[in-house]
C-alpha cells in the first residue's frame, strides 16, 4: 500500500525512495517536469481574428470593420454631446446602439474582421447584438415623449425608481 507521497513505483517520495532520489530520477528521465497535456498553455486567436485586408495594406485599411463601428459610435456621441436639435440625445444614442448592431452583423457576415473579433464568433454576435438592441430600445423609450411605449417595462422602471 502506498503512503501519502504517491503511488508505488512512480519515483515519488513515500514509496521507499527519499526526496533526493525522486528528484534525481526525474532528472535522469529527461530533466524538466512538463505540465500534463490537458492544461492550456496559450490563448488561441478568436475565429475571424485575422487581418481584414492584405498585409501590405495600411493599418486603418486592415482594421476597417472595427473602425466602421467606432466611427459610427463616435458620430453618435458627438450628436449627443453637441445637442444641436431637440431629439439629439435620442438620435445619437440610437446611433451608438446601431453601431453595435452593425458590429454583430459584420461579425456574422465578414469572414475576417480584425480586432472586432474579441471572443468566439457566436459570443461576439450575442454580446454586440444584445448590447446594441438594449441601447436602441432604451433610446426609443427615453422620457419625455417616448417614441416607444412598453407598459411592463415602464412599470418595472417605476418600481425601481420610486
Amino acid at each position: 500500500m502506498a503512503s501519502e507521497g504517491g503511488a508505488p513505483g512512480n519515483g515519488a517520495p513515500g514509496n521507499g525512495a527519499t526526496e533526493g532520489e525522486a528528484v534525481g530520477s526525474e532528472a535522469a528521465k529527461g530533466g524538466i517536469r512538463r505540465p500534463p497535456p490537458s492544461l492550456t498553455t496559450d490563448t488561441a486567436r478568436p475565429e475571424g481574428g485575422g487581418r481584414a485586408a492584405p498585409r501590405d495594406a495600411s493599418a486603418p485599411a486592415r482594421q476597417w470593420p472595427l473602425l466602421t463601428v467606432l466611427v459610427l459610435a463616435g458620430i453618435g456621441l458627438v450628436v449627443v454631446g453637441t445637442d444641436l436639435f431637440s431629439q439629439a440625445f435620442r438620435v445619437g444614442t440610437m446611433m451608438v446602439g446601431a453601431a453595435l448592431l452593425l458590429g454583430a452583423v459584420m461579425r456574422r457576415v465578414v469572414p475576417s474582421v480584425g480586432m472586432l473579433a474579441v471572443r468566439s464568433r457566436f459570443t461576439d454576435m450575442i454580446t454586440y447584438g444584445v448590447m446594441g438592441g438594449l441601447i436602441v430600445l432604451l433610446a426609443l423609450m427615453v422620457q419625455p415623449k417616448p417614441w416607444l411605449r412598453i407598459p411592463f417595462l415602464e412599470d418595472i422602471l417605476h418600481l425601481t425608481v420610486t
